[in-house]
């Protein structure tokens, strides 16, 4: 198995992992012309973030995906860890935890402080997958305002 940056040709096997994604989160709908623009937006601007695939004999197993910004409270980079999925088929084969490894080593070679990421409420599956890897539960409570 490989890790590597996700190029433009990788984007039609990302937006059907994000659709395994978005089928377990209460939150999200699948939109596959919105997932392809997000996609090819961070794959296109490197500073924005970058989206990592897991792939072996030219099959991608799975992705992460960094984003990147600054934080004031640290005067640092930090990044945001969103869509962290591996296909279904390929799950329980530790591709999950290469995934967060590299995504963490990757952050601390850009300075990043911290990484933050979130979780369905009731996904205990993943929170102890996170806990395992070295995050914690955070007090800060996300709250968000979608704008039109």
């Amino acid at each position: 198995m490989q890790i590597v940056t996700a190029t433009e040709a990788d984007i039609p096997a990302l937006c059907r992992l994000l659709a395994q994604l978005f089928e377990q989160e209460a939150e999200f709908v699948a939109d596959e012309t919105a997932q392809r623009r997000g996609l090819s937006r961070i794959i296109a601007d490197p500073q924005l973030g970058r989206i990592f695939v897991a792939r072996r004999d030219g099959e991608i197993l799975g992705m992460v995906n960094l984003l990147f910004s600054v934080s004031t409270a640290l005067g640092t980079p930090v990044a945001w860890l969103e869509d962290m999925v591996v296909d279904a088929r390929f799950r329980g084969e530790a591709v999950g935890s290469a995934l967060l490894q590299h995504a963490v080593e990757f952050a601390q070679q850009r300075d990043c402080r911290r990484i933050t990421l979130l979780t369905d409420a009731d996904n205990s599956a993943a929170q102890r997958f996170y806990r395992r890897h070295g995050f914690e539960l955070s007090p800060m409570r996300p709250m968000r305002r979608l704008l039109p």
